[in-house]
């Protein structure tokens, strides 16, 4: 029997490699605010294209979501985070062609290689946080996590920030200048297209070093773990044949939606909403940091508070409900005011997934893997929620300017959270 020492030592040690594939999941996740202005000048996209960036890494959750929890079953879980990390390393490597050709096409399959390895750590990562330790303080320890993933999100908005949109409006201004030829424009766009190669190539080999460490380490599959959500049955999933007999899971993924949706709302289009407000894009590129900066203020609200003051699912409630105030003021605020009301919006969304998540798969039992590849389906929404945006807006449709429709597409989000977080979380729990 493994003394009390060992034990914390374990838990140390297995908490300690899940925050560097938090940081990592930050890291890579939080760059495509940097993409989507920085692609919209290099391949001369409209708004709506360039949101195209979200889609295309975001989408990859949905399709392997659960093939990734196939995949985990057979080689084990640490084998396919090492699996994962190599696939990651391989949709950074095509950014060096895509950058040399210009083509956006090639791009948008690189960041779609990329979600795809994300998408295998995140559905082995996810449990790991969720079922440590008792289901009641798994929100504090995802908050943990964020903790990792936001300052790895702030250092690579702010890291490439600075090499990828340095100047990029006086390059714009040359582009459009009468005096600035064909072959000068061309010039332009393929220097500023080539900024990406580097960065790229050695964010790949990292990925490949992190993935021979976690390969070669000693931390443990998912399924010789014990908590309160094992791979045992429970009360609930007694007599249960699918996963799709959980309605709190269902609901859950569709809260996942609507949160990763308001998230990349909020963080990834923060550049270009200010950049139609006005700002320059040498003002825009640092509001993602504001955002993220207020996601950090938000996890350590949830290790403070959860679960000794206030549960899991009461902050969530109070956290939507407050998304939805400041989304409503952004609208009738201008400047500063409006970009602040949305950086404050990541204080809202920092209980989100640590709450959704768990609430997700309690109780599942022998379903929790499926069950948190499921929920990690729900990520599309970052795919779908912002090009729709785009599509609103610059069709004009139903009157909707770009303010206009940022409020109603998040005000239904966070509304949805918030039936979540009072009846949907409940639905279906009593066996």
């Amino acid at each position: 029997m493994q003394n009390s020492t060992t034990r914390n030592s374990n838990y140390l040690y297995q908490i300690s490699i899940i925050g560097l594939l938090f940081a990592v999941f930050g890291f890579i996740t939080w760059l495509n605010s940097i993409l989507i202005p920085f692609l919209k000048k290099a391949c001369e996209l409209s708004d709506q294209q360039s949101y195209y960036v979200a889609t295309a890494f975001f989408a990859a959750y949905f399709f392997l979501a659960l093939p990734s929890s196939w995949i985990l079953e057979r080689v084990g879980t640490k084998n396919g985070m090492a699996i994962g990390l190599g696939i990651m390393a391989m949709g950074c490597l095509l950014f060096i062609p895509a950058s040399a050709a210009r083509s956006f096409p090639m791009f948008l399959t690189g960041l779609f290689i990329q979600g795809m390895g994300l998408a295998l750590l995140q559905t082995a990562a996810n449990p790991y946080a969720s079922i440590i330790g008792p289901i009641e303080s798994a929100a504090k320890r995802i908050s943990i996590m964020g903790v990792c993933n936001k300052i790895a999100g702030i250092i690579a908005s702010l890291l490439f920030g600075a090499m990828l949109l340095k100047n990029v409006d006086a390059i714009q201004t040359e582009i459009d200048s009468p005096a600035t030829d064909a072959a000068q424009k061309l010039t332009l766009l393929n220097d500023l297209a080539a900024r990406v190669a580097l960065p790229y190539g050695v964010m790949a080999a990292a990925l490949l070093l992190i993935a021979m460490v976690i390969k070669y380490s000693s931390l443990p599959d998912i399924k010789e773990k014990t908590s309160d959500t094992d791979t045992v049955d429970t009360a609930l999933s007694k007599g249960k044949t699918s996963v799709f007999q959980f309605p709190h899971l269902l609901l859950g993924a569709l809260a996942i939606f609507t949160y990763v949706g308001a998230e990349v709302m909020a963080g990834d289009l923060i550049t270009i909403y200010g950049k139609n407000l006005g700002f320059s894009t040498d003002q825009s590129k640092y509001f993602t940091t504001f955002g993220l900066i207020g996601l950090l203020l938000g996890y350590g609200a949830n290790i403070a508070l959860i679960p000794k003051y206030v549960k899991q699912e009461t902050w969530l409630l109070v956290s939507a409900i407050l998304g939805i105030l400041l989304t409503v003021t952004s609208y009738f605020v201008s400047g500063e005011q409006a970009v602040a009301c949305l950086a404050a919006l990541g204080f809202s969304n920092a209980i989100m997934w640590p709450a959704i998540f768990p609430l997700g798969i309690k109780n599942l039992g022998r379903f929790t893997n499926t069950g948190s590849a499921l929920l990690v389906m729900g990520i599309v929404g970052g795919a779908i929620i912002p090009p729709f945006y785009g599509w609103l807006y610059e069709n004009n449709i139903a009157g909707l300017d770009f303010r206009s429709a940022f409020m109603v597409i998040m005000v239904v989000c966070y509304s949805y959270i918030l039936f979540y977080a009072k009846v949907g979380c409940k639905v279906g729990m009593k066996s």
